[in-house]
């Protein structure tokens, strides 16, 4: 190797050394962007697609879902099985059983787009994993929901009842004046009301008889 060379490969190496070394120092300078996993995890994006998942009524704690099957009949892979029942009080059924075969799901979204309540939508959850494919053929959606509504409830404890409304005093009446009694123990008796008297009708009086005509004074003779 001549001299030549070798100048020239240690000016090369020093040149890719001193390139190195400024790409690392302007990284270093610039905020830490590595997310510690699984610790730590990232936001998906909205257009994220995960399983499919229930959802909870801000209001009341519990499912939109009414178990009107539509989502059933619009899977194409046959991946939902949903029952329902009316509970006492309500006027329309709520979903009690809802399981997904997420080894036959394709993501494909017919049943969030037929779901007339608005009741589904996908999840966020992309790191579901297991050691039994069986997991997966029976996923627990209605589960998972029961699980969100305690964690609802203990962030809206149950209002106390409103106060029962006090009866209007009764407004008291004059007390009416009763007749005396010999015994104490006795009910009290109420005085019949005074009758209003009838104003005396004078009798007629007599009209004065006429005067007889006076007899005529005889003259002595």
């Amino acid at each position: 190797m001549s001299l030549k060379t070798a100048i020239r490969e240690t000016y090369d190496g020093f040149k890719s050394l001193i390139t190195g070394m400024r790409i690392t120092a302007r990284e270093a300078a610039k905020p830490t962007i590595t997310v510690q996993y699984p610790h730590e995890t990232l936001p998906m994006p909205d257009r994220f697609r995960g399983h499919v998942k229930l959802i909870l009524d801000p209001a009341t704690g519990q499912a939109k879902c009414n178990a009107c099957g539509l989502c059933v009949r619009a899977c194409p892979s046959n991946s939902l099985e949903v029952d329902g029942a009316k509970r006492e009080g309500e006027k329309r059924k709520s979903v009690s059983k809802y399981e997904l075969d997420f080894t036959t799901c394709s993501l494909c979204g017919c049943c969030v787009e037929a779901c007339p309540s608005d009741a589904i939508e996908y999840s966020k959850e992309y790191n579901v994993v297991s050691r039994d494919r069986d997991d997966f053929a029976k996923m627990d959606i209605y589960k998972r929901l029961q699980a969100e509504s305690e964690e609802w409830k203990k962030t809206h404890p149950t209002p106390p009842a409103p106060p029962a409304e006090a009866a209007p005093a009764a407004t008291p009446t004059p007390a009416t004046p009763v007749a005396a009694t010999s015994s104490p123990a006795a009910a009290p008796v109420v005085a019949p009301a005074a009758t209003p008297a009838k104003p005396a009708t004078s009798a007629p009086v007599p009209a004065p008889a006429a005067a007889s005509p006076a007899a005529p004074e005889q003259k002595p003779t």
